[in-house]
């Protein structure tokens, strides 16, 4: 499928839209947490299998990303669209059929493998055609599409949770809930794959824009990785996604556990809604604090994230069943800052290594993300679990989890500090230095 080249006169804001159709679609992963309480119960699971697969999703979309990247730049984002629709609407059919014979194995194969790799294409198939389209805001133009895939979960969560209402929490409602789903994210999507265009020219600017000039170092992406830097940043990644994703995975059942002892317990539509508003503090955070890491600089906006995460985990552990208020403000603002890491990375990559080959590069960080995927959700569930096996109930369930997500916070912090401005060994040649070198070669000898 070649890509759709814009005719004459194409407006590039819309293309956003195309973006959003597709990242709003794909960031219904976030509303997995809805459907936990009710696999476990229908299937008999514990927290951790059910936990399965949105961890799986999470490692295929940072793989599919990671490995996916170059056939999207050679193909184009119509036929990155398109093969995310498949993958993603598919995985809800399967998981369908997987929840209607009640066979746990094909939901994970569904959704985790094969709806994990439309994820991972759905998420990088719109970011570089918006910086082609938006050379003079890329910053923003890539903020669109991030955000809307943290708010998938801000319209998902709610509807997901008023299907199960309407067609039961057992296994045939889970199967029509998923069937729904699948459905209705193809037609979604489809508006995306229509509506998307390339800029006529690669050389030519979008219409209206400023020209734009590449500036600062150039690094490859296979040296990239080979930087001390790279990895400084993969582990910062890793460490702030693992603490997000930890709350997040486990929204709804965590909030009701943390209150059920109380005379005022969280309800399962209350928990629908708290999963929506950590949707939106997601998103928020991915405008908000992208756009002050332009003001105070990448570094200082992940002492932030790192820094002030670890206080508010602590917060949590120490007070965070004395008061809903107190619950739902720490968990947002972690949420915010989890949201606000996956928008800042590009720009702290772009900063380091250039524009030369900084989508490929972040492709390669995105593994950080399949890390965390696993991570996050194993350390909160596998340790529930075992705390509950052993009599415990209520907060008691999560302080030893929070305890290590503020450790690994603090590991993310030390990681931060440890990043430097890439050594110019590291930087390929300008193609005017490498063509006025190559002269000079040739003139000696």
């Amino acid at each position: 499928m070649s890509p759709p080249v814009a005719p004459v006169g194409w407006s590039r804001w819309l293309v956003p839209p195309a973006a959003l159709s597709v990242h709003l679609s794909i960031g219904q992963a976030y509303a997995w947490s809805v459907f936990k309480p009710p696999l476990e119960s229908a299937l008999g699971l514990s927290g951790t299998q059910s936990a399965l697969p949105f961890q799986l999703g999470i490692v295929m979309l940072g793989l599919s990303a990671a490995f996916g990247g170059t056939l999207v730049e050679r193909n184009g984002p119509r036929w990155a669209m398109t093969v995310a629709l498949v993958c993603f609407s598919s995985g809800f059919l399967l998981s369908a059929l997987g929840a209607s014979l009640e066979q746990y194995w094909l939901i994970v194969l569904g959704y985790g493998f094969v709806g994990g790799i439309g994820l991972g294409i759905g998420y990088i198939s719109p970011v570089s055609t918006l910086i082609k389209w938006f050379p003079d805001r890329p910053g923003m133009a890539t903020g669109i599409a991030i955000m809307g895939f943290g708010g998938g979960a801000l319209i998902a969560s709610p509807w997901s949770a008023q299907m199960l209402e309407s067609f039961g929490s057992d296994s045939s409602g889970i199967a029509l809930a998923f069937l729904v789903h699948g459905l209705s994210y193809a037609v979604f999507m489809l508006l995306g794959v229509l509506l998307v265009r390339v800029p006529r020219d690669a050389a030519q600017e979008a219409p209206g824009t400023a020209p734009h000039t590449p500036t600062g170092p150039r690094v490859s992406a296979n040296q990239a990785i080979r930087t001390p830097q790279f990895w400084c940043l993969w582990i910062v990644l890793c460490m702030n996604v693992t603490a997000g994703i930890g709350i997040l995975e486990k929204a709804a059942p965590m909030i009701t556990d943390f209150f059920a002892d109380t005379s005022t317990p969280v309800s399962v539509t209350a928990a629908a809604g708290f999963v929506a508003l950590l949707s939106a503090a997601n998103m928020a955070g991915r405008i908000g604090w992208s756009s002050t890491s332009d003001l105070i600089g990448r570094k200082n906006i992940y002492r932030l994230y790192l820094g002030v995460g670890a206080l508010m985990y602590t917060l949590l552990a120490l007070f965070g069943d004395s008061s809903k208020p107190l619950f739902v403000l720490c968990a947002l603002v972690i949420l915010s800052f989890y949201g606000g890491g996956f928008a800042t990375i590009p720009a702290y990559l772009k900063d380091l290594f250039g524009t030369y080959q900084v989508g490929a590069i972040h492709g390669r960080l995105l593994t950080a993300w399949s890390t965390a995927g696993v991570l996050g959700p194993l350390i909160v569930n596998w340790i529930a679990d075992r705390q509950e096996a052993a009599g415990r109930d209520g907060a008691s369930l999560y302080g030893l989890s929070f305890v290590i997500m503020i450790g690994l916070l603090v590991v993310g912090f030390v990681a931060n500090e440890l990043v430097r401005p890439v050594a110019p060994r590291h930087h390929v040649p300008a193609p005017r230095e490498a063509a006025h070198a190559e002269r000079q070669q040739s003139e000696s000898a």
